[in-house]
């Protein structure tokens, strides 16, 4: 990162390090990041890639559920701004693209420009839901398959990834789901992901299925074993993302903290671990702040001496 808190790497930069990472055999680890200062934290942790969750997402700009209420402006305004302050790669939830095949090309496009080294579609039907919920329904195989090739078509970038997803495995089981992995992958797809494979049998039989690098969501509580990195490596996965690590923990301790002021009405006693402020101050930027007044107050200073 600059000294002002800014990017320093272009996306072009940052796609061709994330392209070079996640190929099979290669693990990659991505944390969920959801709001400023996540990505902040999570940037500086030295990951490979950092993923922008839908769900955390939605529901801190928001406030609302991951159920198709959050549109495409409000999304890659995220996407805008989460990589204007990271180096590092990151992976951004595209949804279902936000409507039908020129929606799609628009989405690639606008998340692309905005910094966006992967997009992740999927092929539920409209309005969507978070993948580990019941009830989500699924657009026919022929209808994805476009939006596959229209995204892999629009990208400027070759390195751009485009990561497909299949909601299929919870209502029509895990053969539909594989199949239509297979068609997404010979429509261009980087990467496959097949959302909630239900067992560590099933995540084993995904992995020795296909060729390319597979995603594996690890949701603390969702309908998917979370594994350790070892076993996600030996199935075959190249990509795990934990979307929902960061605010459930985060959930907890505001909790935690508020439960205790309102109780005792002071944080004196509080047992939640708090960040050092002036840590925190530091990550936020307040050190160069510090540094640019300082520059350009010997500056005026300077000039008022002249005159």
């Amino acid at each position: 990162m600059t000294a002002n808190g800014l990017s320093t790497l272009t996306g072009q930069q940052r796609r061709a390090l994330l392209r070079a990472k996640v190929q099979k055999g290669n693990l990659v680890i991505a944390p969920g990041i959801f709001e400023m200062i996540s990505a902040k934290m999570a940037d500086r942790m030295g990951f490979d890639a950092l993923y922008m969750t839908g769900y955390g997402t939605v529901a801190s700009y928001l406030g609302l559920p991951d159920a198709g209420l959050a549109s495409y402006a409000d999304m890659v305004n995220r996407v805008s701004q989460f990589a204007s302050i990271t180096d590092t790669p990151m992976i951004c939830d595209g949804d279902t693209g936000y409507g039908g095949y020129l929606n799609v090309m628009h989405t690639v496009r606008g998340y692309e420009t905005s910094g966006a080294c992967a997009i992740q579609l999927e092929d539920q039907e409209f309005p969507k839901k978070c993948g580990h919920m019941l009830g989500r329904r699924v657009v026919s195989v022929e209808t994805m398959v476009e939006k596959i090739k229209i995204a892999a078509e629009t990208r400027n970038d070759p390195n751009f990834l485009i990561i497909a997803r299949t909601d299929a495995r919870t209502t029509l089981g895990l053969d539909e789901a594989m199949r239509r992995a297979e068609a997404y992958a010979r429509a261009g797809a980087d990467l496959l992901f097949i959302e909630s494979p239900e067992s560590e049998e099933e995540m084993y039989r995904i992995g020795q299925a296909f060729d390319l690098p597979l995603v594996a969501n690890m949701v603390e509580g969702g309908r998917t074993p979370v594994l350790s990195y070892d076993e996600l490596k030996a199935i075959g996965y190249g990509l795990a993302i934990f979307p929902a690590s960061a605010f459930l923990s985060a959930a907890a301790a505001f909790e935690n903290v508020y439960a205790t002021l309102k109780e005792k009405g002071s944080t004196q006693d509080a047992c939640t671990p708090l960040f050092e402020f002036e840590k925190f101050s530091k990550l936020m930027g307040f050190d160069w702040v510090s540094e640019f007044d300082r520059k350009h107050s010997e500056n005026v200073e300077s000039l008022n001496s002249k005159f």
